[in-house]
């Protein structure tokens, strides 16, 4: 649901990144899932999330599957926003702040998404379709969970969140997201038109 960047890969550029989009989602989670990397597989972030009762896992060495999902994200998401040249670290925190005021939103709140449903072919094998019908934003599907109400934070309402998804329209938040990452690539533009 989240991405975010952090100006080093250790636990002490981590673990306040982590706290922070631990603090954005509007629900209470269960899992967290990570590659094996020393930032994610250390005593400080396992504390963390034993304190919240965040089941951990990590994928496998080597199973390059077993993080389908984060890669499927990393070329819809991430390589469409950022594309795939090196940004500098120094660049970590308008990194995060174009995220958490920008994206993140946008693709909570005003992005639809394809979400599957099973059926059973001729031969009897279990399959998925993805019908254009059930387009929609994953908020819009987090609110058709059975009991979704359960699944928020203590304090936090679904009329809280129509109301956040309702700020401005799909096109207004894609129109701010164009401009703010516009902005951002004009920023480290300049800069290293500057340096050279």
């Amino acid at each position: 649901m989240n991405e975010s960047q952090i100006e080093g890969i250790s636990e002490r550029f981590l673990i306040p990144l982590l706290q922070q989009l631990l603090e954005q989602f509007p629900f209470l989670l269960l899992g967290f899932h990570s590659d094996n990397g020393p930032e994610y597989i250390n005593h400080r972030v396992a504390r963390l999330l034993n304190k919240l009762l965040i089941e951990f896992t990590k994928s496998r060495s080597r199973h390059c599957n077993d993080n389908a999902l984060v890669e499927s994200k990393n070329g819809a998401i991430v390589r469409k926003q950022f594309g795939y040249t090196h940004i500098q670290q120094k660049y970590a925190p308008q990194i995060n702040h174009f995220c958490l005021k920008y994206l993140n939103p946008y693709i909570n709140f005003h992005r639809p998404c394809f979400f599957s449903e099973n059926f059973t072919d001729k031969k009897g094998k279990e399959r998925k379709r993805y019908p254009y019908d059930k387009m929609m934003t994953p908020y819009d599907k987090l609110k058709l969970l059975s009991a979704a109400e359960s699944y928020l934070k203590e304090g936090m309402t679904f009329k809280e969140l129509d109301n956040l998804a309702k700020l401005i329209s799909d096109n207004e938040a894609a129109k701010k997201l164009n401009l703010a990452r516009n902005r951002f690539f004009q920023v480290i533009f300049e800069q290293g038109n500057r340096v050279a």
